[in-house]
C-alpha cells in the first residue's frame, strides 16, 4: 500500500440558491456524479453530510459556499475521473451554476494513507495554494508534486 494519497479540495460559489430552479440540472445530478466518483478506479473517500455530500458545511465562513473533499490514490486518478467520465460536462458547464472564478477554487496536497483531513485543513490548504502559488504542500492538477519521498512521476 501507498504511503500517501492525494487531498482534493474544490469550492463554488452558486449563482442561485440550491433548490432554486436554474440550479436543478446540477443538483438533480449530483448524487449520480457522486456515486460515479465513488466507483471510479483509484477513488478513495469524500467527506459527506447528512445529506449525503458535502453542500451542509460551511467553509470560510460562507454559508453560500459549496465544496467538495475528497481521498484519491493519485493525481492520474483524479484526472482520469474529472476529464474522462460524466464528470467533464459538469466541469465544462460550471458556469451555468457557479460564479467565475477570482482565484484558485482546487487544491490538492499529499495525506497519509488513510487519513482524513478536516474542512479546517482543507482550507488552510486553499489559502496555502492562493499565496504562495504551487509547493509541496498544496499545488494544482496542471502542477502536481509527487508524494514524499518518490520520484517526480
Amino acid at each position: 500500500m501507498p504511503k500517501y494519497q492525494l487531498a482534493q479540495f474544490n469550492i463554488g460559489r452558486p449563482l442561485y440558491e440550491l433548490d432554486d430552479p436554474r440550479m436543478a440540472e446540477f443538483m438533480d445530478n449530483l448524487d449520480r456524479i457522486n456515486t460515479l466518483a465513488e466507483n471510479h478506479p483509484g477513488f478513495i473517500w469524500r467527506l459527506t453530510g447528512d445529506n449525503g455530500n458535502a453542500t451542509e458545511f460551511e467553509i470560510f465562513g460562507d454559508a453560500k459556499l459549496i465544496s467538495n473533499l475528497t481521498i484519491w490514490k493519485d493525481v492520474a486518478a483524479l484526472k482520469d475521473y474529472v476529464y474522462n467520465s460524466d464528470h467533464l460536462y459538469f466541469l465544462k458547464a460550471r458556469k451555468q451554476w457557479f460564479e467565475a472564478p477570482r482565484e484558485a477554487i482546487m487544491v490538492l496536497w499529499w495525506v497519509p494513507a488513510g487519513y482524513h483531513p478536516t474542512l479546517q485543513e482543507a482550507e488552510q490548504k486553499l489559502t496555502l495554494l492562493r499565496q504562495q502559488g504551487s509547493s509541496a504542500e498544496a499545488f494544482t492538477p496542471h502542477k502536481p508534486f509527487p508524494a514524499p519521498g518518490t520520484a517526480i512521476a
